[in-house]
């Protein structure tokens, strides 16, 4: 049986425990700093409005980023929250 790197464990026992819990705002902000990391993090706000993720980004730069990896950061989330929590993202920029 081959060995799972320690970092691969850690993702995949998050998801479990993540999936297996009731959704609330504290658990899709964790998810949302899991997936996109801390320097991302630190220039977003996230909410779930209905089945949709709003992402606030604190400048343009950043708003641009987020909507040009919204297909990955959207599969990830997914991963995290299941299929059928977040089904879309809607990014905008907080002045």
């Amino acid at each position: 049986m081959p060995l799972l790197p320690l970092n691969d464990a850690v993702r995949g026992a998050l998801r479990g425990l993540l999936r297996g819990t009731p959704t609330s705002p504290g658990k899709v902000r964790f998810a949302w700093t899991a997936v996109v990391g801390p320097a991302l993090e630190r220039a977003t706000t996230v909410r779930l409005e209905g089945d949709t993720l709003v992402v606030e980004a604190t400048s343009a730069q950043w708003a641009r980023e987020v909507s040009r990896s919204t297909p990955v950061i959207l599969r990830r989330l997914q991963s995290y929250l299941g299929d059928d929590v977040v089904r879309g993202m809607s990014v905008r920029t907080v002045s």
